[in-house]
């Protein structure tokens, strides 16, 4: 069975909750687009977790987590919130990044940042 999670609105729809819950459930779970700025809290017996950038399924031994195509990958943030779970004795996690997957490097973000500032009143919000 085949089970998919997507959020009809701008976020804050529980996704995150419902996500945790099925993941316990799943053999595979998969982030497919997003980037850093987006995110959710999980709550487990390891303690309280804000994932950016790491599937849901990262707290179940069982469960191979895949990073696909549409995600923005940050490489150094990643490795930080990766780090934090093993630091709070969540067991390593099963993890495949797709090749295709898009790496958010620190010049975009530099690059983000000048065009806001070059835009000034006018910006745009950028997810720098």
């Amino acid at each position: 069975m085949v089970t998919a999670i997507v959020g009809a609105d701008w976020g804050d729809e529980g996704k995150g909750k419902i996500t945790d819950v099925e993941a316990a459930k799943s053999d595979i779970v998969i982030r497919f687009q997003g980037g850093f700025n987006a995110g959710h809290t999980i709550v487990n017996p390891y303690g309280k977790f804000a994932l950016h950038q790491l599937p849901s399924g990262v707290f179940y031994s069982h469960v191979t987590n895949v990073i696909g195509n549409g995600v923005a990958l940050n490489p150094e943030k990643f490795i930080q919130e990766l780090n934090g779970l093993v630091e709070h004795g969540v067991p390593k996690p099963k993890i495949m990044i797709s090749n295709r997957t898009q790496i958010l490097m620190p010049y975009h973000v530099l690059l983000d940042s000048c065009e806001e500032a070059r835009l000034s009143s006018h910006s745009y919000g950028s997810t720098r």
